[in-house]
């Protein structure tokens, strides 16, 4: 039985570890290509100019050139220009679309990604999403390898709202149940895409190993033992312990666990409610926290395993319900509709150990947002 394990090079994070990025560009050449938008940069330019001075190498900030978005023509903009300058690596540093942009640029060769956020668990993975130059969907991307270098720093971390942070947990919290329904089904989990839509990308196959599905369950452990108190941190702008935990549970082990561990009916009820008129004001991680409540009722799972994610979920304030994404109501047309793009053939929820239906999809939506307002909200 082919297994399959993916990851980064190297993964590094510490207390201002963004004054040290010039000695991981220096493995690679004298000369990076730094990809961000104005703020992440201005955010941490005295550590990037005191590394770059300590290191002697050089930075080529883009500019105008990326203005946070990544589509094609950004990027191959951004590769002409690494490539007159004679970059030898490329930096992605900031939130998920500089960090997309970077890996479109590299194409899976001397990559650093330095995110300033924990929101999701994109950092690590070998993959990306690109979007037209008007903000559409375009298409997902998928590179040779992983990140050769992730580096975090976790005082810029601290900084960030705690609402990326917390975001981040609910990205994090289905990795564990979603690497087991892998597991239960025997799904292929390169990328976390169901077999069919990996043939078609020509990735290779492979089913979950232990280390992967170790590292879920790990991520989860960690949730429910530090996330309140890495929030606190966090709203207070401080390193502790446990914020040291919770980023690299956010960043580290669900990112490993889902791109080794696969999705499932999580993650595609996340793409399902994007047909929600509110869900442009909710981040990632807090819809996939939702829809990680609909996948434990989906499968029937344990009513002790479905309140204990509800306590954590409103331990450090995740959405446990549609109201808490902004839909007071929803009525069976858009029940439906949200239920069979869930269901499409490439969606991870047919990863689950059993046939999944849209009637299915639906009822267990239209439950877990009663179970979650009645238990948040009920008198």
């Amino acid at each position: 039985m082919r297994k399959a394990f993916i990851c980064p090079s190297k993964y590094v994070q510490g207390e201002d570890e963004l004054l040290n990025l010039g000695y991981f560009v220096k493995t690679f050449g004298k000369k990076a290509l730094l990809i961000a938008d104005p703020f992440a940069y201005n955010l941490v330019k005295d550590k990037l100019d005191a590394t770059a001075a300590k290191y002697g190498v050089e930075f080529y900030p883009c500019g105008d050139m990326f203005k946070g978005e990544c589509s094609r023509n950004v990027v191959k903009t951004l590769q002409n220009f690494a490539k007159e300058n004679k970059c030898a690596c490329t930096i992605g540093l900031g939130g998920g679309k500089a960090i997309d942009t970077a890996k479109c640029v590299a194409q899976g060769s001397n990559l650093i990604i330095c995110p300033t956020i924990a929101a999701t668990d994109a950092p690590t993975s070998h993959s990306a999403v690109l979007y037209t130059d008007d903000h559409h969907f375009d298409d997902y991307a998928y590179f040779r390898q992983n990140p050769s270098v992730v580096l975090i720093d976790t005082k810029v971390i601290a900084n960030a709202p705690a609402r990326f942070l917390i975001s981040g947990m609910g990205d994090a919290l289905s990795t564990y149940f979603e690497a087991r329904a892998n597991e239960r089904s025997f799904s292929n989990v390169n990328a976390g895409l169901p077999c069919g839509a990996n043939r078609a990308k020509g990735t290779l196959l492979g089913y979950g190993t232990m280390a992967a599905m170790s590292l879920a369950t790990l991520c989860y452990q960690t949730l429910l033992s530090d996330g309140a108190k890495a929030v606190a941190a966090c709203e207070n702008k401080v390193v502790t312990p446990a914020l040291e935990k919770i980023i690299e549970t956010n960043i580290l082990l669900s990112g490993l666990g889902f791109e080794s561990g696969g999705l499932a009916a999580a993650h595609a009820i996340h793409d399902g409610l994007t047909l929600l008129p509110s869900h442009t004001k909710y981040f990632h991680g807090e819809m996939v926290a939702f829809g990680t409540i609909c996948q434990l009722v989906l499968e029937n799972a344990p009513e002790e395993e479905l309140y204990e994610v509800l306590d954590f979920c409103l331990a450090v304030g995740l959405p446990v319900c549609l109201k808490d994404i902004g839909t007071d109501s929803i009525d069976d047309d858009m029940l439906k509709a949200i239920a069979e793009k869930t269901c499409i053939p490439e969606e991870s929820v047919h990863n689950m150990p059993f046939p999944v239906t849209v009637d299915m999809v639906a009822a267990a939506i239209k439950t877990a947002d009663k179970i979650g307002y009645d238990y948040k909200y009920g008198e």
